[in-house]
C-alpha cells in the first residue's frame, strides 16, 4: 500500500488577518477544520503541523496534529517561499519518522470550505493521471484577455494577455482558473527535486467557488464564517 503523508504549514505570523490560522470562526480555531478533514479522509498515515507558533502547536495537538519540531526562524519569515516551508516539513518527517512516502499532500489551514471530498477525489485524479503535482483552483471570475490589466513602469496600461484581436467573445479563449490553495500534492520525488509548482505534468483539480475561499483579508474571514453558518443551517 502506497504511503502518503499530509502536512499543514501554519506560521504565527499575519499581516491580513491577525493570528488567522488559530483565530475561532464558528467557535472553533481555523485549523483545526483543516486537521479534522484530513483525519476523515482516512489516507494519511500522519498529519504533521509546520509551524513556529508554540499556541498553534498546542491548538494542533489539541485536534488531532502532530507537533515533533518547531519551524526554524529562516522558514517562517516574510520571505520564505512556501514550497521550501513544504518541503521542509517532508524532509524532517521522513526522518523522524523512519519512513520514505511515496506522496506528499499539504492542506492549507486558510481554506477550511474544502470538502473532505476534494482531498479523495482531487488524490484519485493525480493518481489516475500519473501526474507528477496537483494543485487546485476554480474557474476564474476574470479572464487575463479581457478583464485584467497590468501596469508598467511607464504607467501604460495593457491586457495582461494579449489574444487575436479577431476574437470577440470570453468564451471563444482558454480557459482561466484561479489557484485557490486548497490542496497541493506531490509524488516524493517531484517535492524533493523539484523547486517549481508548474511543471510539465501538473494537474489541476477544479472546484466550485462556493468551496474556494482562501482566507487571506478580513472579508474573506467574515465570507467563510457567513458560509459555514448557513451550512450548519441546513
Amino acid at each position: 500500500m502506497k504511503k502518503i503523508l499530509c502536512t499543514i504549514c501554519a506560521r504565527g505570523g499575519s499581516k491580513g488577518v491577525e493570528n488567522k490560522n488559530i483565530k475561532k470562526i464558528n467557535g472553533k480555531p481555523l485549523i483545526a477544520y483543516t486537521i479534522e478533514q484530513a483525519k476523515k479522509s482516512n489516507l494519511f498515515e500522519h498529519i504533521v503541523i509546520s509551524t513556529d507558533s508554540e499556541e498553534i502547536m498546542e491548538i494542533s495537538k489539541e485536534y488531532g496534529g502532530e507537533v515533533f519540531f518547531k519551524r526554524s526562524a529562516e522558514m517562517a519569515s516574510d520571505t520564505a517561499g512556501k514550497l521550501d516551508v513544504i518541503k521542509d516539513a517532508f524532509k524532517r518527517s521522513e526522518e523522524y519518522y523512519g519512513e520514505k512516502y511515496d506522496y506528499l499532500i499539504d492542506l492549507d489551514a486558510t481554506a477550511p470550505l474544502r470538502d473532505v471530498e476534494d482531498i479523495i477525489l482531487s488524490f484519485d485524479q493525480f493518481v489516475n493521471d500519473n501526474n507528477d503535482n496537483l494543485i487546485t483552483g476554480m474557474i476564474s471570475r476574470r479572464s487575463p484577455y479581457f478583464n485584467l490589466v497590468e501596469v508598467d513602469k511607464n504607467q501604460k496600461v495593457t491586457l495582461s494577455k494579449k489574444i487575436d484581436n479577431s476574437v470577440l467573445r470570453r468564451q471563444d479563449v482558454p480557459k482561466s482558473y484561479d489557484m485557490n490553495a486548497s490542496v497541493y500534492i506531490w509524488k516524493r520525488e517531484t517535492i524533493l527535486n523539484e523547486n517549481s509548482l508548474f511543471l510539465e505534468r501538473t494537474g489541476l483539480y477544479v472546484m466550485p467557488e462556493e468551496r474556494s475561499i482562501d482566507i487571506d483579508t478580513e472579508l474573506d474571514y467574515k465570507l467563510v464564517e457567513l458560509i459555514m453558518k448557513e451550512k450548519k443551517a441546513c
